[in-house]
């Protein structure tokens, strides 16, 4: 195991990342929802310098509010990019624990405190739509077809045992987050959760899951395209490779 189970997660310091891109409406209701949740953790909010203002949305609650943070990036990467910033910003400040969610419900914060109580027998905690417990809502039959299809896919090429590879509601235990190196990262959009999930796991990471109920966003539209899910399969088979070839894993220093 790459680390050992301590601090407890009720005691470390933990960041919740959001990543956000068009999220204005989403981001205003979901931060007094996840300070409630987890009244000891700090939330970042790492936005791609979104043109509706979500960003000052973040500025006015971090005025009122020390526990909130923001962390502007000027161009839009990709979401693993922007997810990868953000757990950088966790590992540098010196937190416990990385918490990431979504921006759009579709993570309710009311799993928060399950997910993050995954650490006190792991080193990644994932909040499942796939274990027992766990549901999808509002998805439609295709929809449900591709994540089965992509989750398969990860585990046939990176050897994964996680039910629930795709999924972004995850903790993470920093002190294995610093035996990554994260400028290797193949992916910078949809194929990063899978990819963390197998960095993970390389360096000893032990994962433990916990049902959530996932719920399709609401307001906002889905940044989820064709092109983006190709590349995503093409950067998945190209880590298997890797991993049949067994490339050794660079372990930061």
């Amino acid at each position: 195991m790459s680390s050992t189970l301590k601090p407890d997660p009720n005691s470390g310091r933990t960041l919740v990342t959001i990543c956000t891109y068009n999220e204005r409406e989403n981001i205003a209701n979901l931060i007094p929802q996840v300070l409630a949740a987890l009244p000891d953790a700090d939330v970042l909010v790492v936005d791609d310098n979104s043109p509706d203002g979500t960003a000052q949305v973040v500025r006015d609650f971090a005025q009122r509010d020390p526990r909130v943070l923001l962390l502007l990036r000027m161009k839009k990467e990709g979401l693993g990019a922007a997810t990868l910033a953000g757990l950088r910003w966790a590992v540098d400040h010196g937190y416990d624990f990385a918490l990431n969610m979504d921006a759009d419900f579709s993570h309710h914060p009311r799993h928060l405190a399950a997910v993050r109580a995954c650490m006190a027998v792991a080193d990644v905690g994932v909040g499942s739509r796939y274990v027992p417990g766990g549901a999808i809502v509002g998805w439609s039959p295709k929809r449900h077809f591709m994540s089965q299809g992509i989750n398969i896919y990860s585990q046939v090429l990176l050897a994964l045992r996680t039910q629930d590879c795709s999924g972004a509601f995850r903790c993470y235990r920093t002190s294995t987050l610093k035996q990554i190196d994260f400028d290797r990262f193949r992916s910078r959009g949809y194929a990063f959760q899978e990819e963390m999930l197998y960095r993970c796991v390389r360096v000893g990471g032990r994962i433990a899951e916990t049902p959530i109920v996932f719920e399709d966003r609401i307001v906002g539209q889905s940044k989820i395209n064709v092109k983006e899910m190709v590349r995503a399969l093409r950067d998945l088979f190209l880590l298997g490779l890797d991993r049949i070839r067994d490339t050794p894993v660079r372990v930061a220093t």
